[in-house]
């Protein structure tokens, strides 16, 4: 099977993004955090978010998994930084739309998250894809529950 020249693009993106990721490591001090795993591929992720005046001011995420689920968390970071609270919570259910086979309505919100719609194709790899995504939605939940310093940890 050819790749065409956008999955060749979409490939190179997601590479990229699973071997060199962004903002990956610790905050120092996190006003939210969580950790999930996904059992059946043994996928681990946290994900810490500094919140402030309801905006997502610094995320940072660290765990171990398969390339889909470190690039897209790593896409994550980028498509919610700066984001209010309900517009990272959209960003999310539209992310986990998109690798259902849904078209997005913010293609440009979402960012380099965009080159995992192929995910689609393979039902496997979709909690790959959306696990960090659903931290955050844990998260923002958790934090809006407990307040400052929630640190809570489930399994997905």
């Amino acid at each position: 099977m050819a790749l065409t020249k956008l999955d060749q693009l979409y490939r190179a993106v997601i590479l990229d993004h699973s071997q060199h990721p962004h903002r990956k490591g610790v905050l120092e001090k996190a006003t939210a955090q969580i950790e999930l795993k996904n059992p059946a591929c043994g996928d681990v992720i946290q994900v810490q978010l500094n919140i402030e005046n309801s905006k997502i001011t610094d995320v940072r995420f660290d765990g171990s998994g398969c390339t889909i689920s470190m690039a897209s968390a790593s896409m994550m970071t980028d498509a919610i930084i700066g984001k209010s609270l309900d517009e990272a919570l959209a960003l999310s259910k539209e992310f986990s739309g998109l690798v259902q086979g849904e078209d997005p309505e913010h293609e440009d919100d979402l960012g380099d998250a965009m080159m995992l719609s192929g995910v689609a194709k393979f039902p496997a790899r979709i909690k790959c894809a959306t696990l960090s995504w659903k931290a955050l939605e844990k998260a923002l939940a958790d934090n809006e529950q407990t307040g400052v310093d929630g640190q809570l940890k489930h399994d997905e």
